[in-house]
């Protein structure tokens, strides 16, 4: 032990740490520009999903549900298998994320911490696990929330955070764009839960009967969202990109072709904020390419993916949003409401079923006449408090959104033929999970 060589700590000199922290000090002021105001943030945020072909030619419905609200994000994926002894694998995704729509909005809506405030946010889990013992529905899902809170402050300052929760193999990336304009960098992602490491058992949220485990109880679930979830709280600014979804893109997708396809269609000197439509363009190209993988090259070998050569066929559904600002449009449309606890459907909320768009969404009205697409009403209402705001604009101001809305156009329609080709691409590199390949 004696001869033993010591590594020592070297002194750092008062001039070098204060080099340091001015650097690290003036990084923080840049972040920070956008809080000087104290101005609370919201998501902007548009989704896609689809079946994949071969699996919907087979007679699988979609199990995935998504849940898109100003301060709550969510992907829930349906365990597929549930369908085997009769029960819609749809309906606790779908009904899991209508109460964590209900409650999240009602805890976290900025006017909502004003004056007696009957039912404060108090974190992800608790939230979770209210939202899960409201439902009523059988099933089994994987989660992914991403749940905006503009009530945290640092050094007395507020700051918002995003509060990341998972259960399973949904996944959640944060990108931030780099300075000077550049390009979006991964600046978070979240990991996988399997169970040993195995694709087709993630860790879920169930709730089943005698048909398919004599011996389940309700307690194993509540355990799994207070103790087995993954919680994480990251520090978010104006502009971030906030992209979730099923395992079916992320064991399709490498994180850097995620990344690729976000820097093709989300350009740098863009009009901001983004306009939803490149959001949902962006995240339809995601599940496209995810569902390319499955296909062979013209060489005839399968591309590479995460899990394997050919990845795998699997409901898709994808969420890609942008960090905006809170504003008076968002006020009048989300005004704090009473809890209604309604479920009248299971088909009413967060993108249910076949539906894999909003245009698709408002078709199944013509064949379900209970159906109401949620998110229609909502965006109706918003956009008629953005005209009522524009009202009190000037016409310069007018003229201003004409040219932004016209340059949004033209970019959607360059961007198409360029994700178009980045869809295509395969990454070079070896993944040590190529014999978890379900193929």
């Amino acid at each position: 032990m004696s001869n033993m060589k010591k590594s020592p700590t070297f002194f750092v000199g008062a001039d070098r740490q204060r080099q340091n922290l001015q650097l690290l000090q003036r990084r923080e002021q840049q972040l920070a520009e956008a809080y000087t105001d104290n101005k609370p943030l919201c998501f902007s945020a548009r989704g896609y999903q689809k079946t994949h072909p071969i699996k919907a030619r087979r007679g699988h419905r979609d199990a995935d549900a998504r849940l898109e609200a100003p301060l709550i994000l969510g992907v829930a994926d349906g365990v597929s298998q549930i369908e085997d002894f009769g029960i819609d694998a749809s309906q606790l995704p779908n009904e899991l994320l209508k109460y964590c729509e209900d409650i999240g909005m009602s805890q976290l809506h900025p006017e909502a911490s004003v004056g007696k405030k009957a039912d404060p946010y108090s974190g992800p889990i608790p939230l979770v696990r209210e939202a899960f013992e409201t439902t009523e529905s059988l099933g089994s899902t994987t989660l992914v929330l991403a749940i905006l809170d503009n009530g945290t402050r640092i050094h007395g300052k507020l700051h918002p955070m995003l509060a990341v929760f998972s259960v399973g193999d949904c996944e959640l990336i944060v990108l931030r764009r780099l300075p000077g304009n550049g390009p979006l960098g991964l600046v978070f992602q979240t990991e996988m839960q399997r169970i040993d490491g195995h694709v087709q058992t993630p860790l879920q949220i169930a709730r089943v009967d005698d048909r398919i485990d004599p011996d389940f109880q309700e307690e194993i679930t509540l355990d799994v969202i207070s103790s087995g979830s993954a919680v994480h709280c990251v520090s978010v600014y104006e502009g971030d990109i906030v992209i979730m979804g099923s395992d079916g893109v992320f064991d399709n997708l490498f994180v850097d072709e995620v990344i690729d396809l976000a820097n093709s269609v989300l350009l740098p000197g863009r009009p901001k904020p983004v306009h939803e439509a490149l959001l949902g363009h962006l995240s339809k190209r995601l599940v496209e390419a995810s569902h390319m993988k499955t296909e062979r090259l013209s060489n005839g070998h399968f591309p590479e993916a995460p899990i394997g050569l050919g990845g795998k066929t699997d409901d898709t559904s994808c969420i890609v949003s942008e960090v905006v600002p809170w504003t008076a449009a968002h006020s009048k449309a989300w005004a704090p409401r009473r809890r209604s606890w309604q479920w009248l459907s299971p088909f009413a909320v967060c993108g249910a079923n076949v539906a894999v768009d909003d245009g698709e969404l408002e078709s199944e009205r013509t064949r379900h006449s209970k159906y109401k697409n949620p998110r229609i009403g909502r965006e109706a209402n918003l956009a008629h408090a953005q005209r009522d705001d524009d009202d009190d604009d000037d016409d310069d101001d007018e003229e201003d959104a004409d040219e932004d809305a016209e340059e949004v156009g033209s970019s959607s329609s360059s961007s198409r033929s360029s994700t178009a080709t980045a869809s295509t691409a395969t990454s070079s590199s070896n993944n040590s999970n190529n014999n978890n390949n379900k193929r």
